[in-house]
């Protein structure tokens, strides 16, 4: 099922997406047309659908399968919001080695820009901080918790944040737990795993780059609202029989500025799930992101969104994520 989250009639419905996410089924709906009796809380929200095991997606499959006209609306006439917002958590992961190289790559190229030979200063800039991080991502998952209440989807506008002047997007793949999970092992923790969406993880640079130094991790270089988008749709994981070949692009005003496939993550999510879990319980709904595909981002390439910017992010098997980012 492609799942969703919309606004329809002054209401947050669940439904999915049928007819090449042209029509949206309407569970609520749906359900009244063939049922009598209250609806349960499952088909009016995709948390509890979660929450509600194999029993409550039986339950909206046979919604999707029967498709009672009554409850077929046009996308176009709705408003899509993230699938959960908010959800229970957030975690934003590292997984793909090749954007944490890129970074310091372009980092390096920069500082030594002015140099009266820049290539050789390049070759002699030190690279033991690169060394450092990456050494700790080779060894384990690396992650941060973001801000669950800053969660949007497709299509809302993304408020630029205070006086940034780096503004960046971040081509993301992202899972939602499907379950209680703890002490999970690699091998078997993808059964945990609900669905995947796409994740932008829009950063203000400069705000991240000042507060880096402090070692808690992103802070304010992250945390702003609308600063968290995901969707268009949830697409539960029977549908994407392998997620490890996926191919990711990002494009700016039409222009593509990046392009990868997550069969390049180092760290894939049943490693993560394993590794987070221990000790700790994964709950129905949270969200991992998988962290930047290598070229997923401007700050690879040294460029930055301004106002007014659509950024599309694309994953097979998923769809488009579209935001306009806006400066008032």
């Amino acid at each position: 099922m492609r799942l969703v989250s919309f606004e329809h009639r002054g209401a947050v419905r669940a439904g999915a997406f049928i007819d090449d996410d042209e029509t949206i089924i309407d569970f609520v709906t749906a359900y009244e047309a063939g049922h009598a009796g209250p609806v349960p809380r499952a088909m009016a929200d995709l948390l509890a659908l979660i929450e509600g095991g194999d029993d409550a997606s039986t339950m909206a499959r046979d919604l999707v399968r029967k498709q009672p006209r009554s409850a077929l609306v046009p996308t176009a006439n709705v408003r899509l919001r993230a699938p959960l917002q908010p959800p229970p958590q957030i975690r934003d992961c590292s997984c793909f080695e090749q954007h944490l190289r890129n970074c310091y790559e372009v980092a390096r190229r920069y500082k030594v820009r002015n140099e009266p030979d820049p290539e050789a200063a390049y070759q002699a800039e030190d690279r033991g901080e690169e060394e450092r991080v990456v050494g700790t991502f080779l060894r384990q998952p690396i992650y941060y918790k973001g801000n669950r209440f800053s969660v949007v989807g497709t299509a809302t506008e993304v408020q630029w944040p205070f006086e940034s002047k780096a503004l960046d997007f971040e081509l993301e793949f992202a899972c939602y737990i499907g379950r209680r999970t703890k002490d999970a092992v690699a091998d078997t923790a993808g059964d945990a795993i609900f669905g995947y969406s796409i994740y932008n993880d829009f950063s203000a640079r400069d705000a991240q780059w000042r507060e880096s130094s402090g070692g808690l991790g992103p802070a304010k270089g992250k945390d702003f609202d609308t600063g968290n988008v995901l969707g268009p749709c949830l697409v539960t994981a029977d549908e994407i029989p392998d997620p490890y070949d996926l191919e990711m692009v990002a494009r700016v005003n039409g222009e593509e500025w990046g392009r990868g496939n997550t069969r390049d993550m180092y760290w894939r999510f049943p490693d993560v799930i394993a590794h987070i879990s221990r000790s700790e319980t994964l709950h129905p709904g949270e969200i991992l992101g998988s962290g930047t595909v290598g070229t997923g981002c401007g700050m690879e390439q040294l460029r930055y969104l301004r106002p007014g910017d659509v950024v599309e992010l694309e994953i097979a098997r998923i769809g488009v994520l579209r935001n306009r980012v806006v400066k008032n």
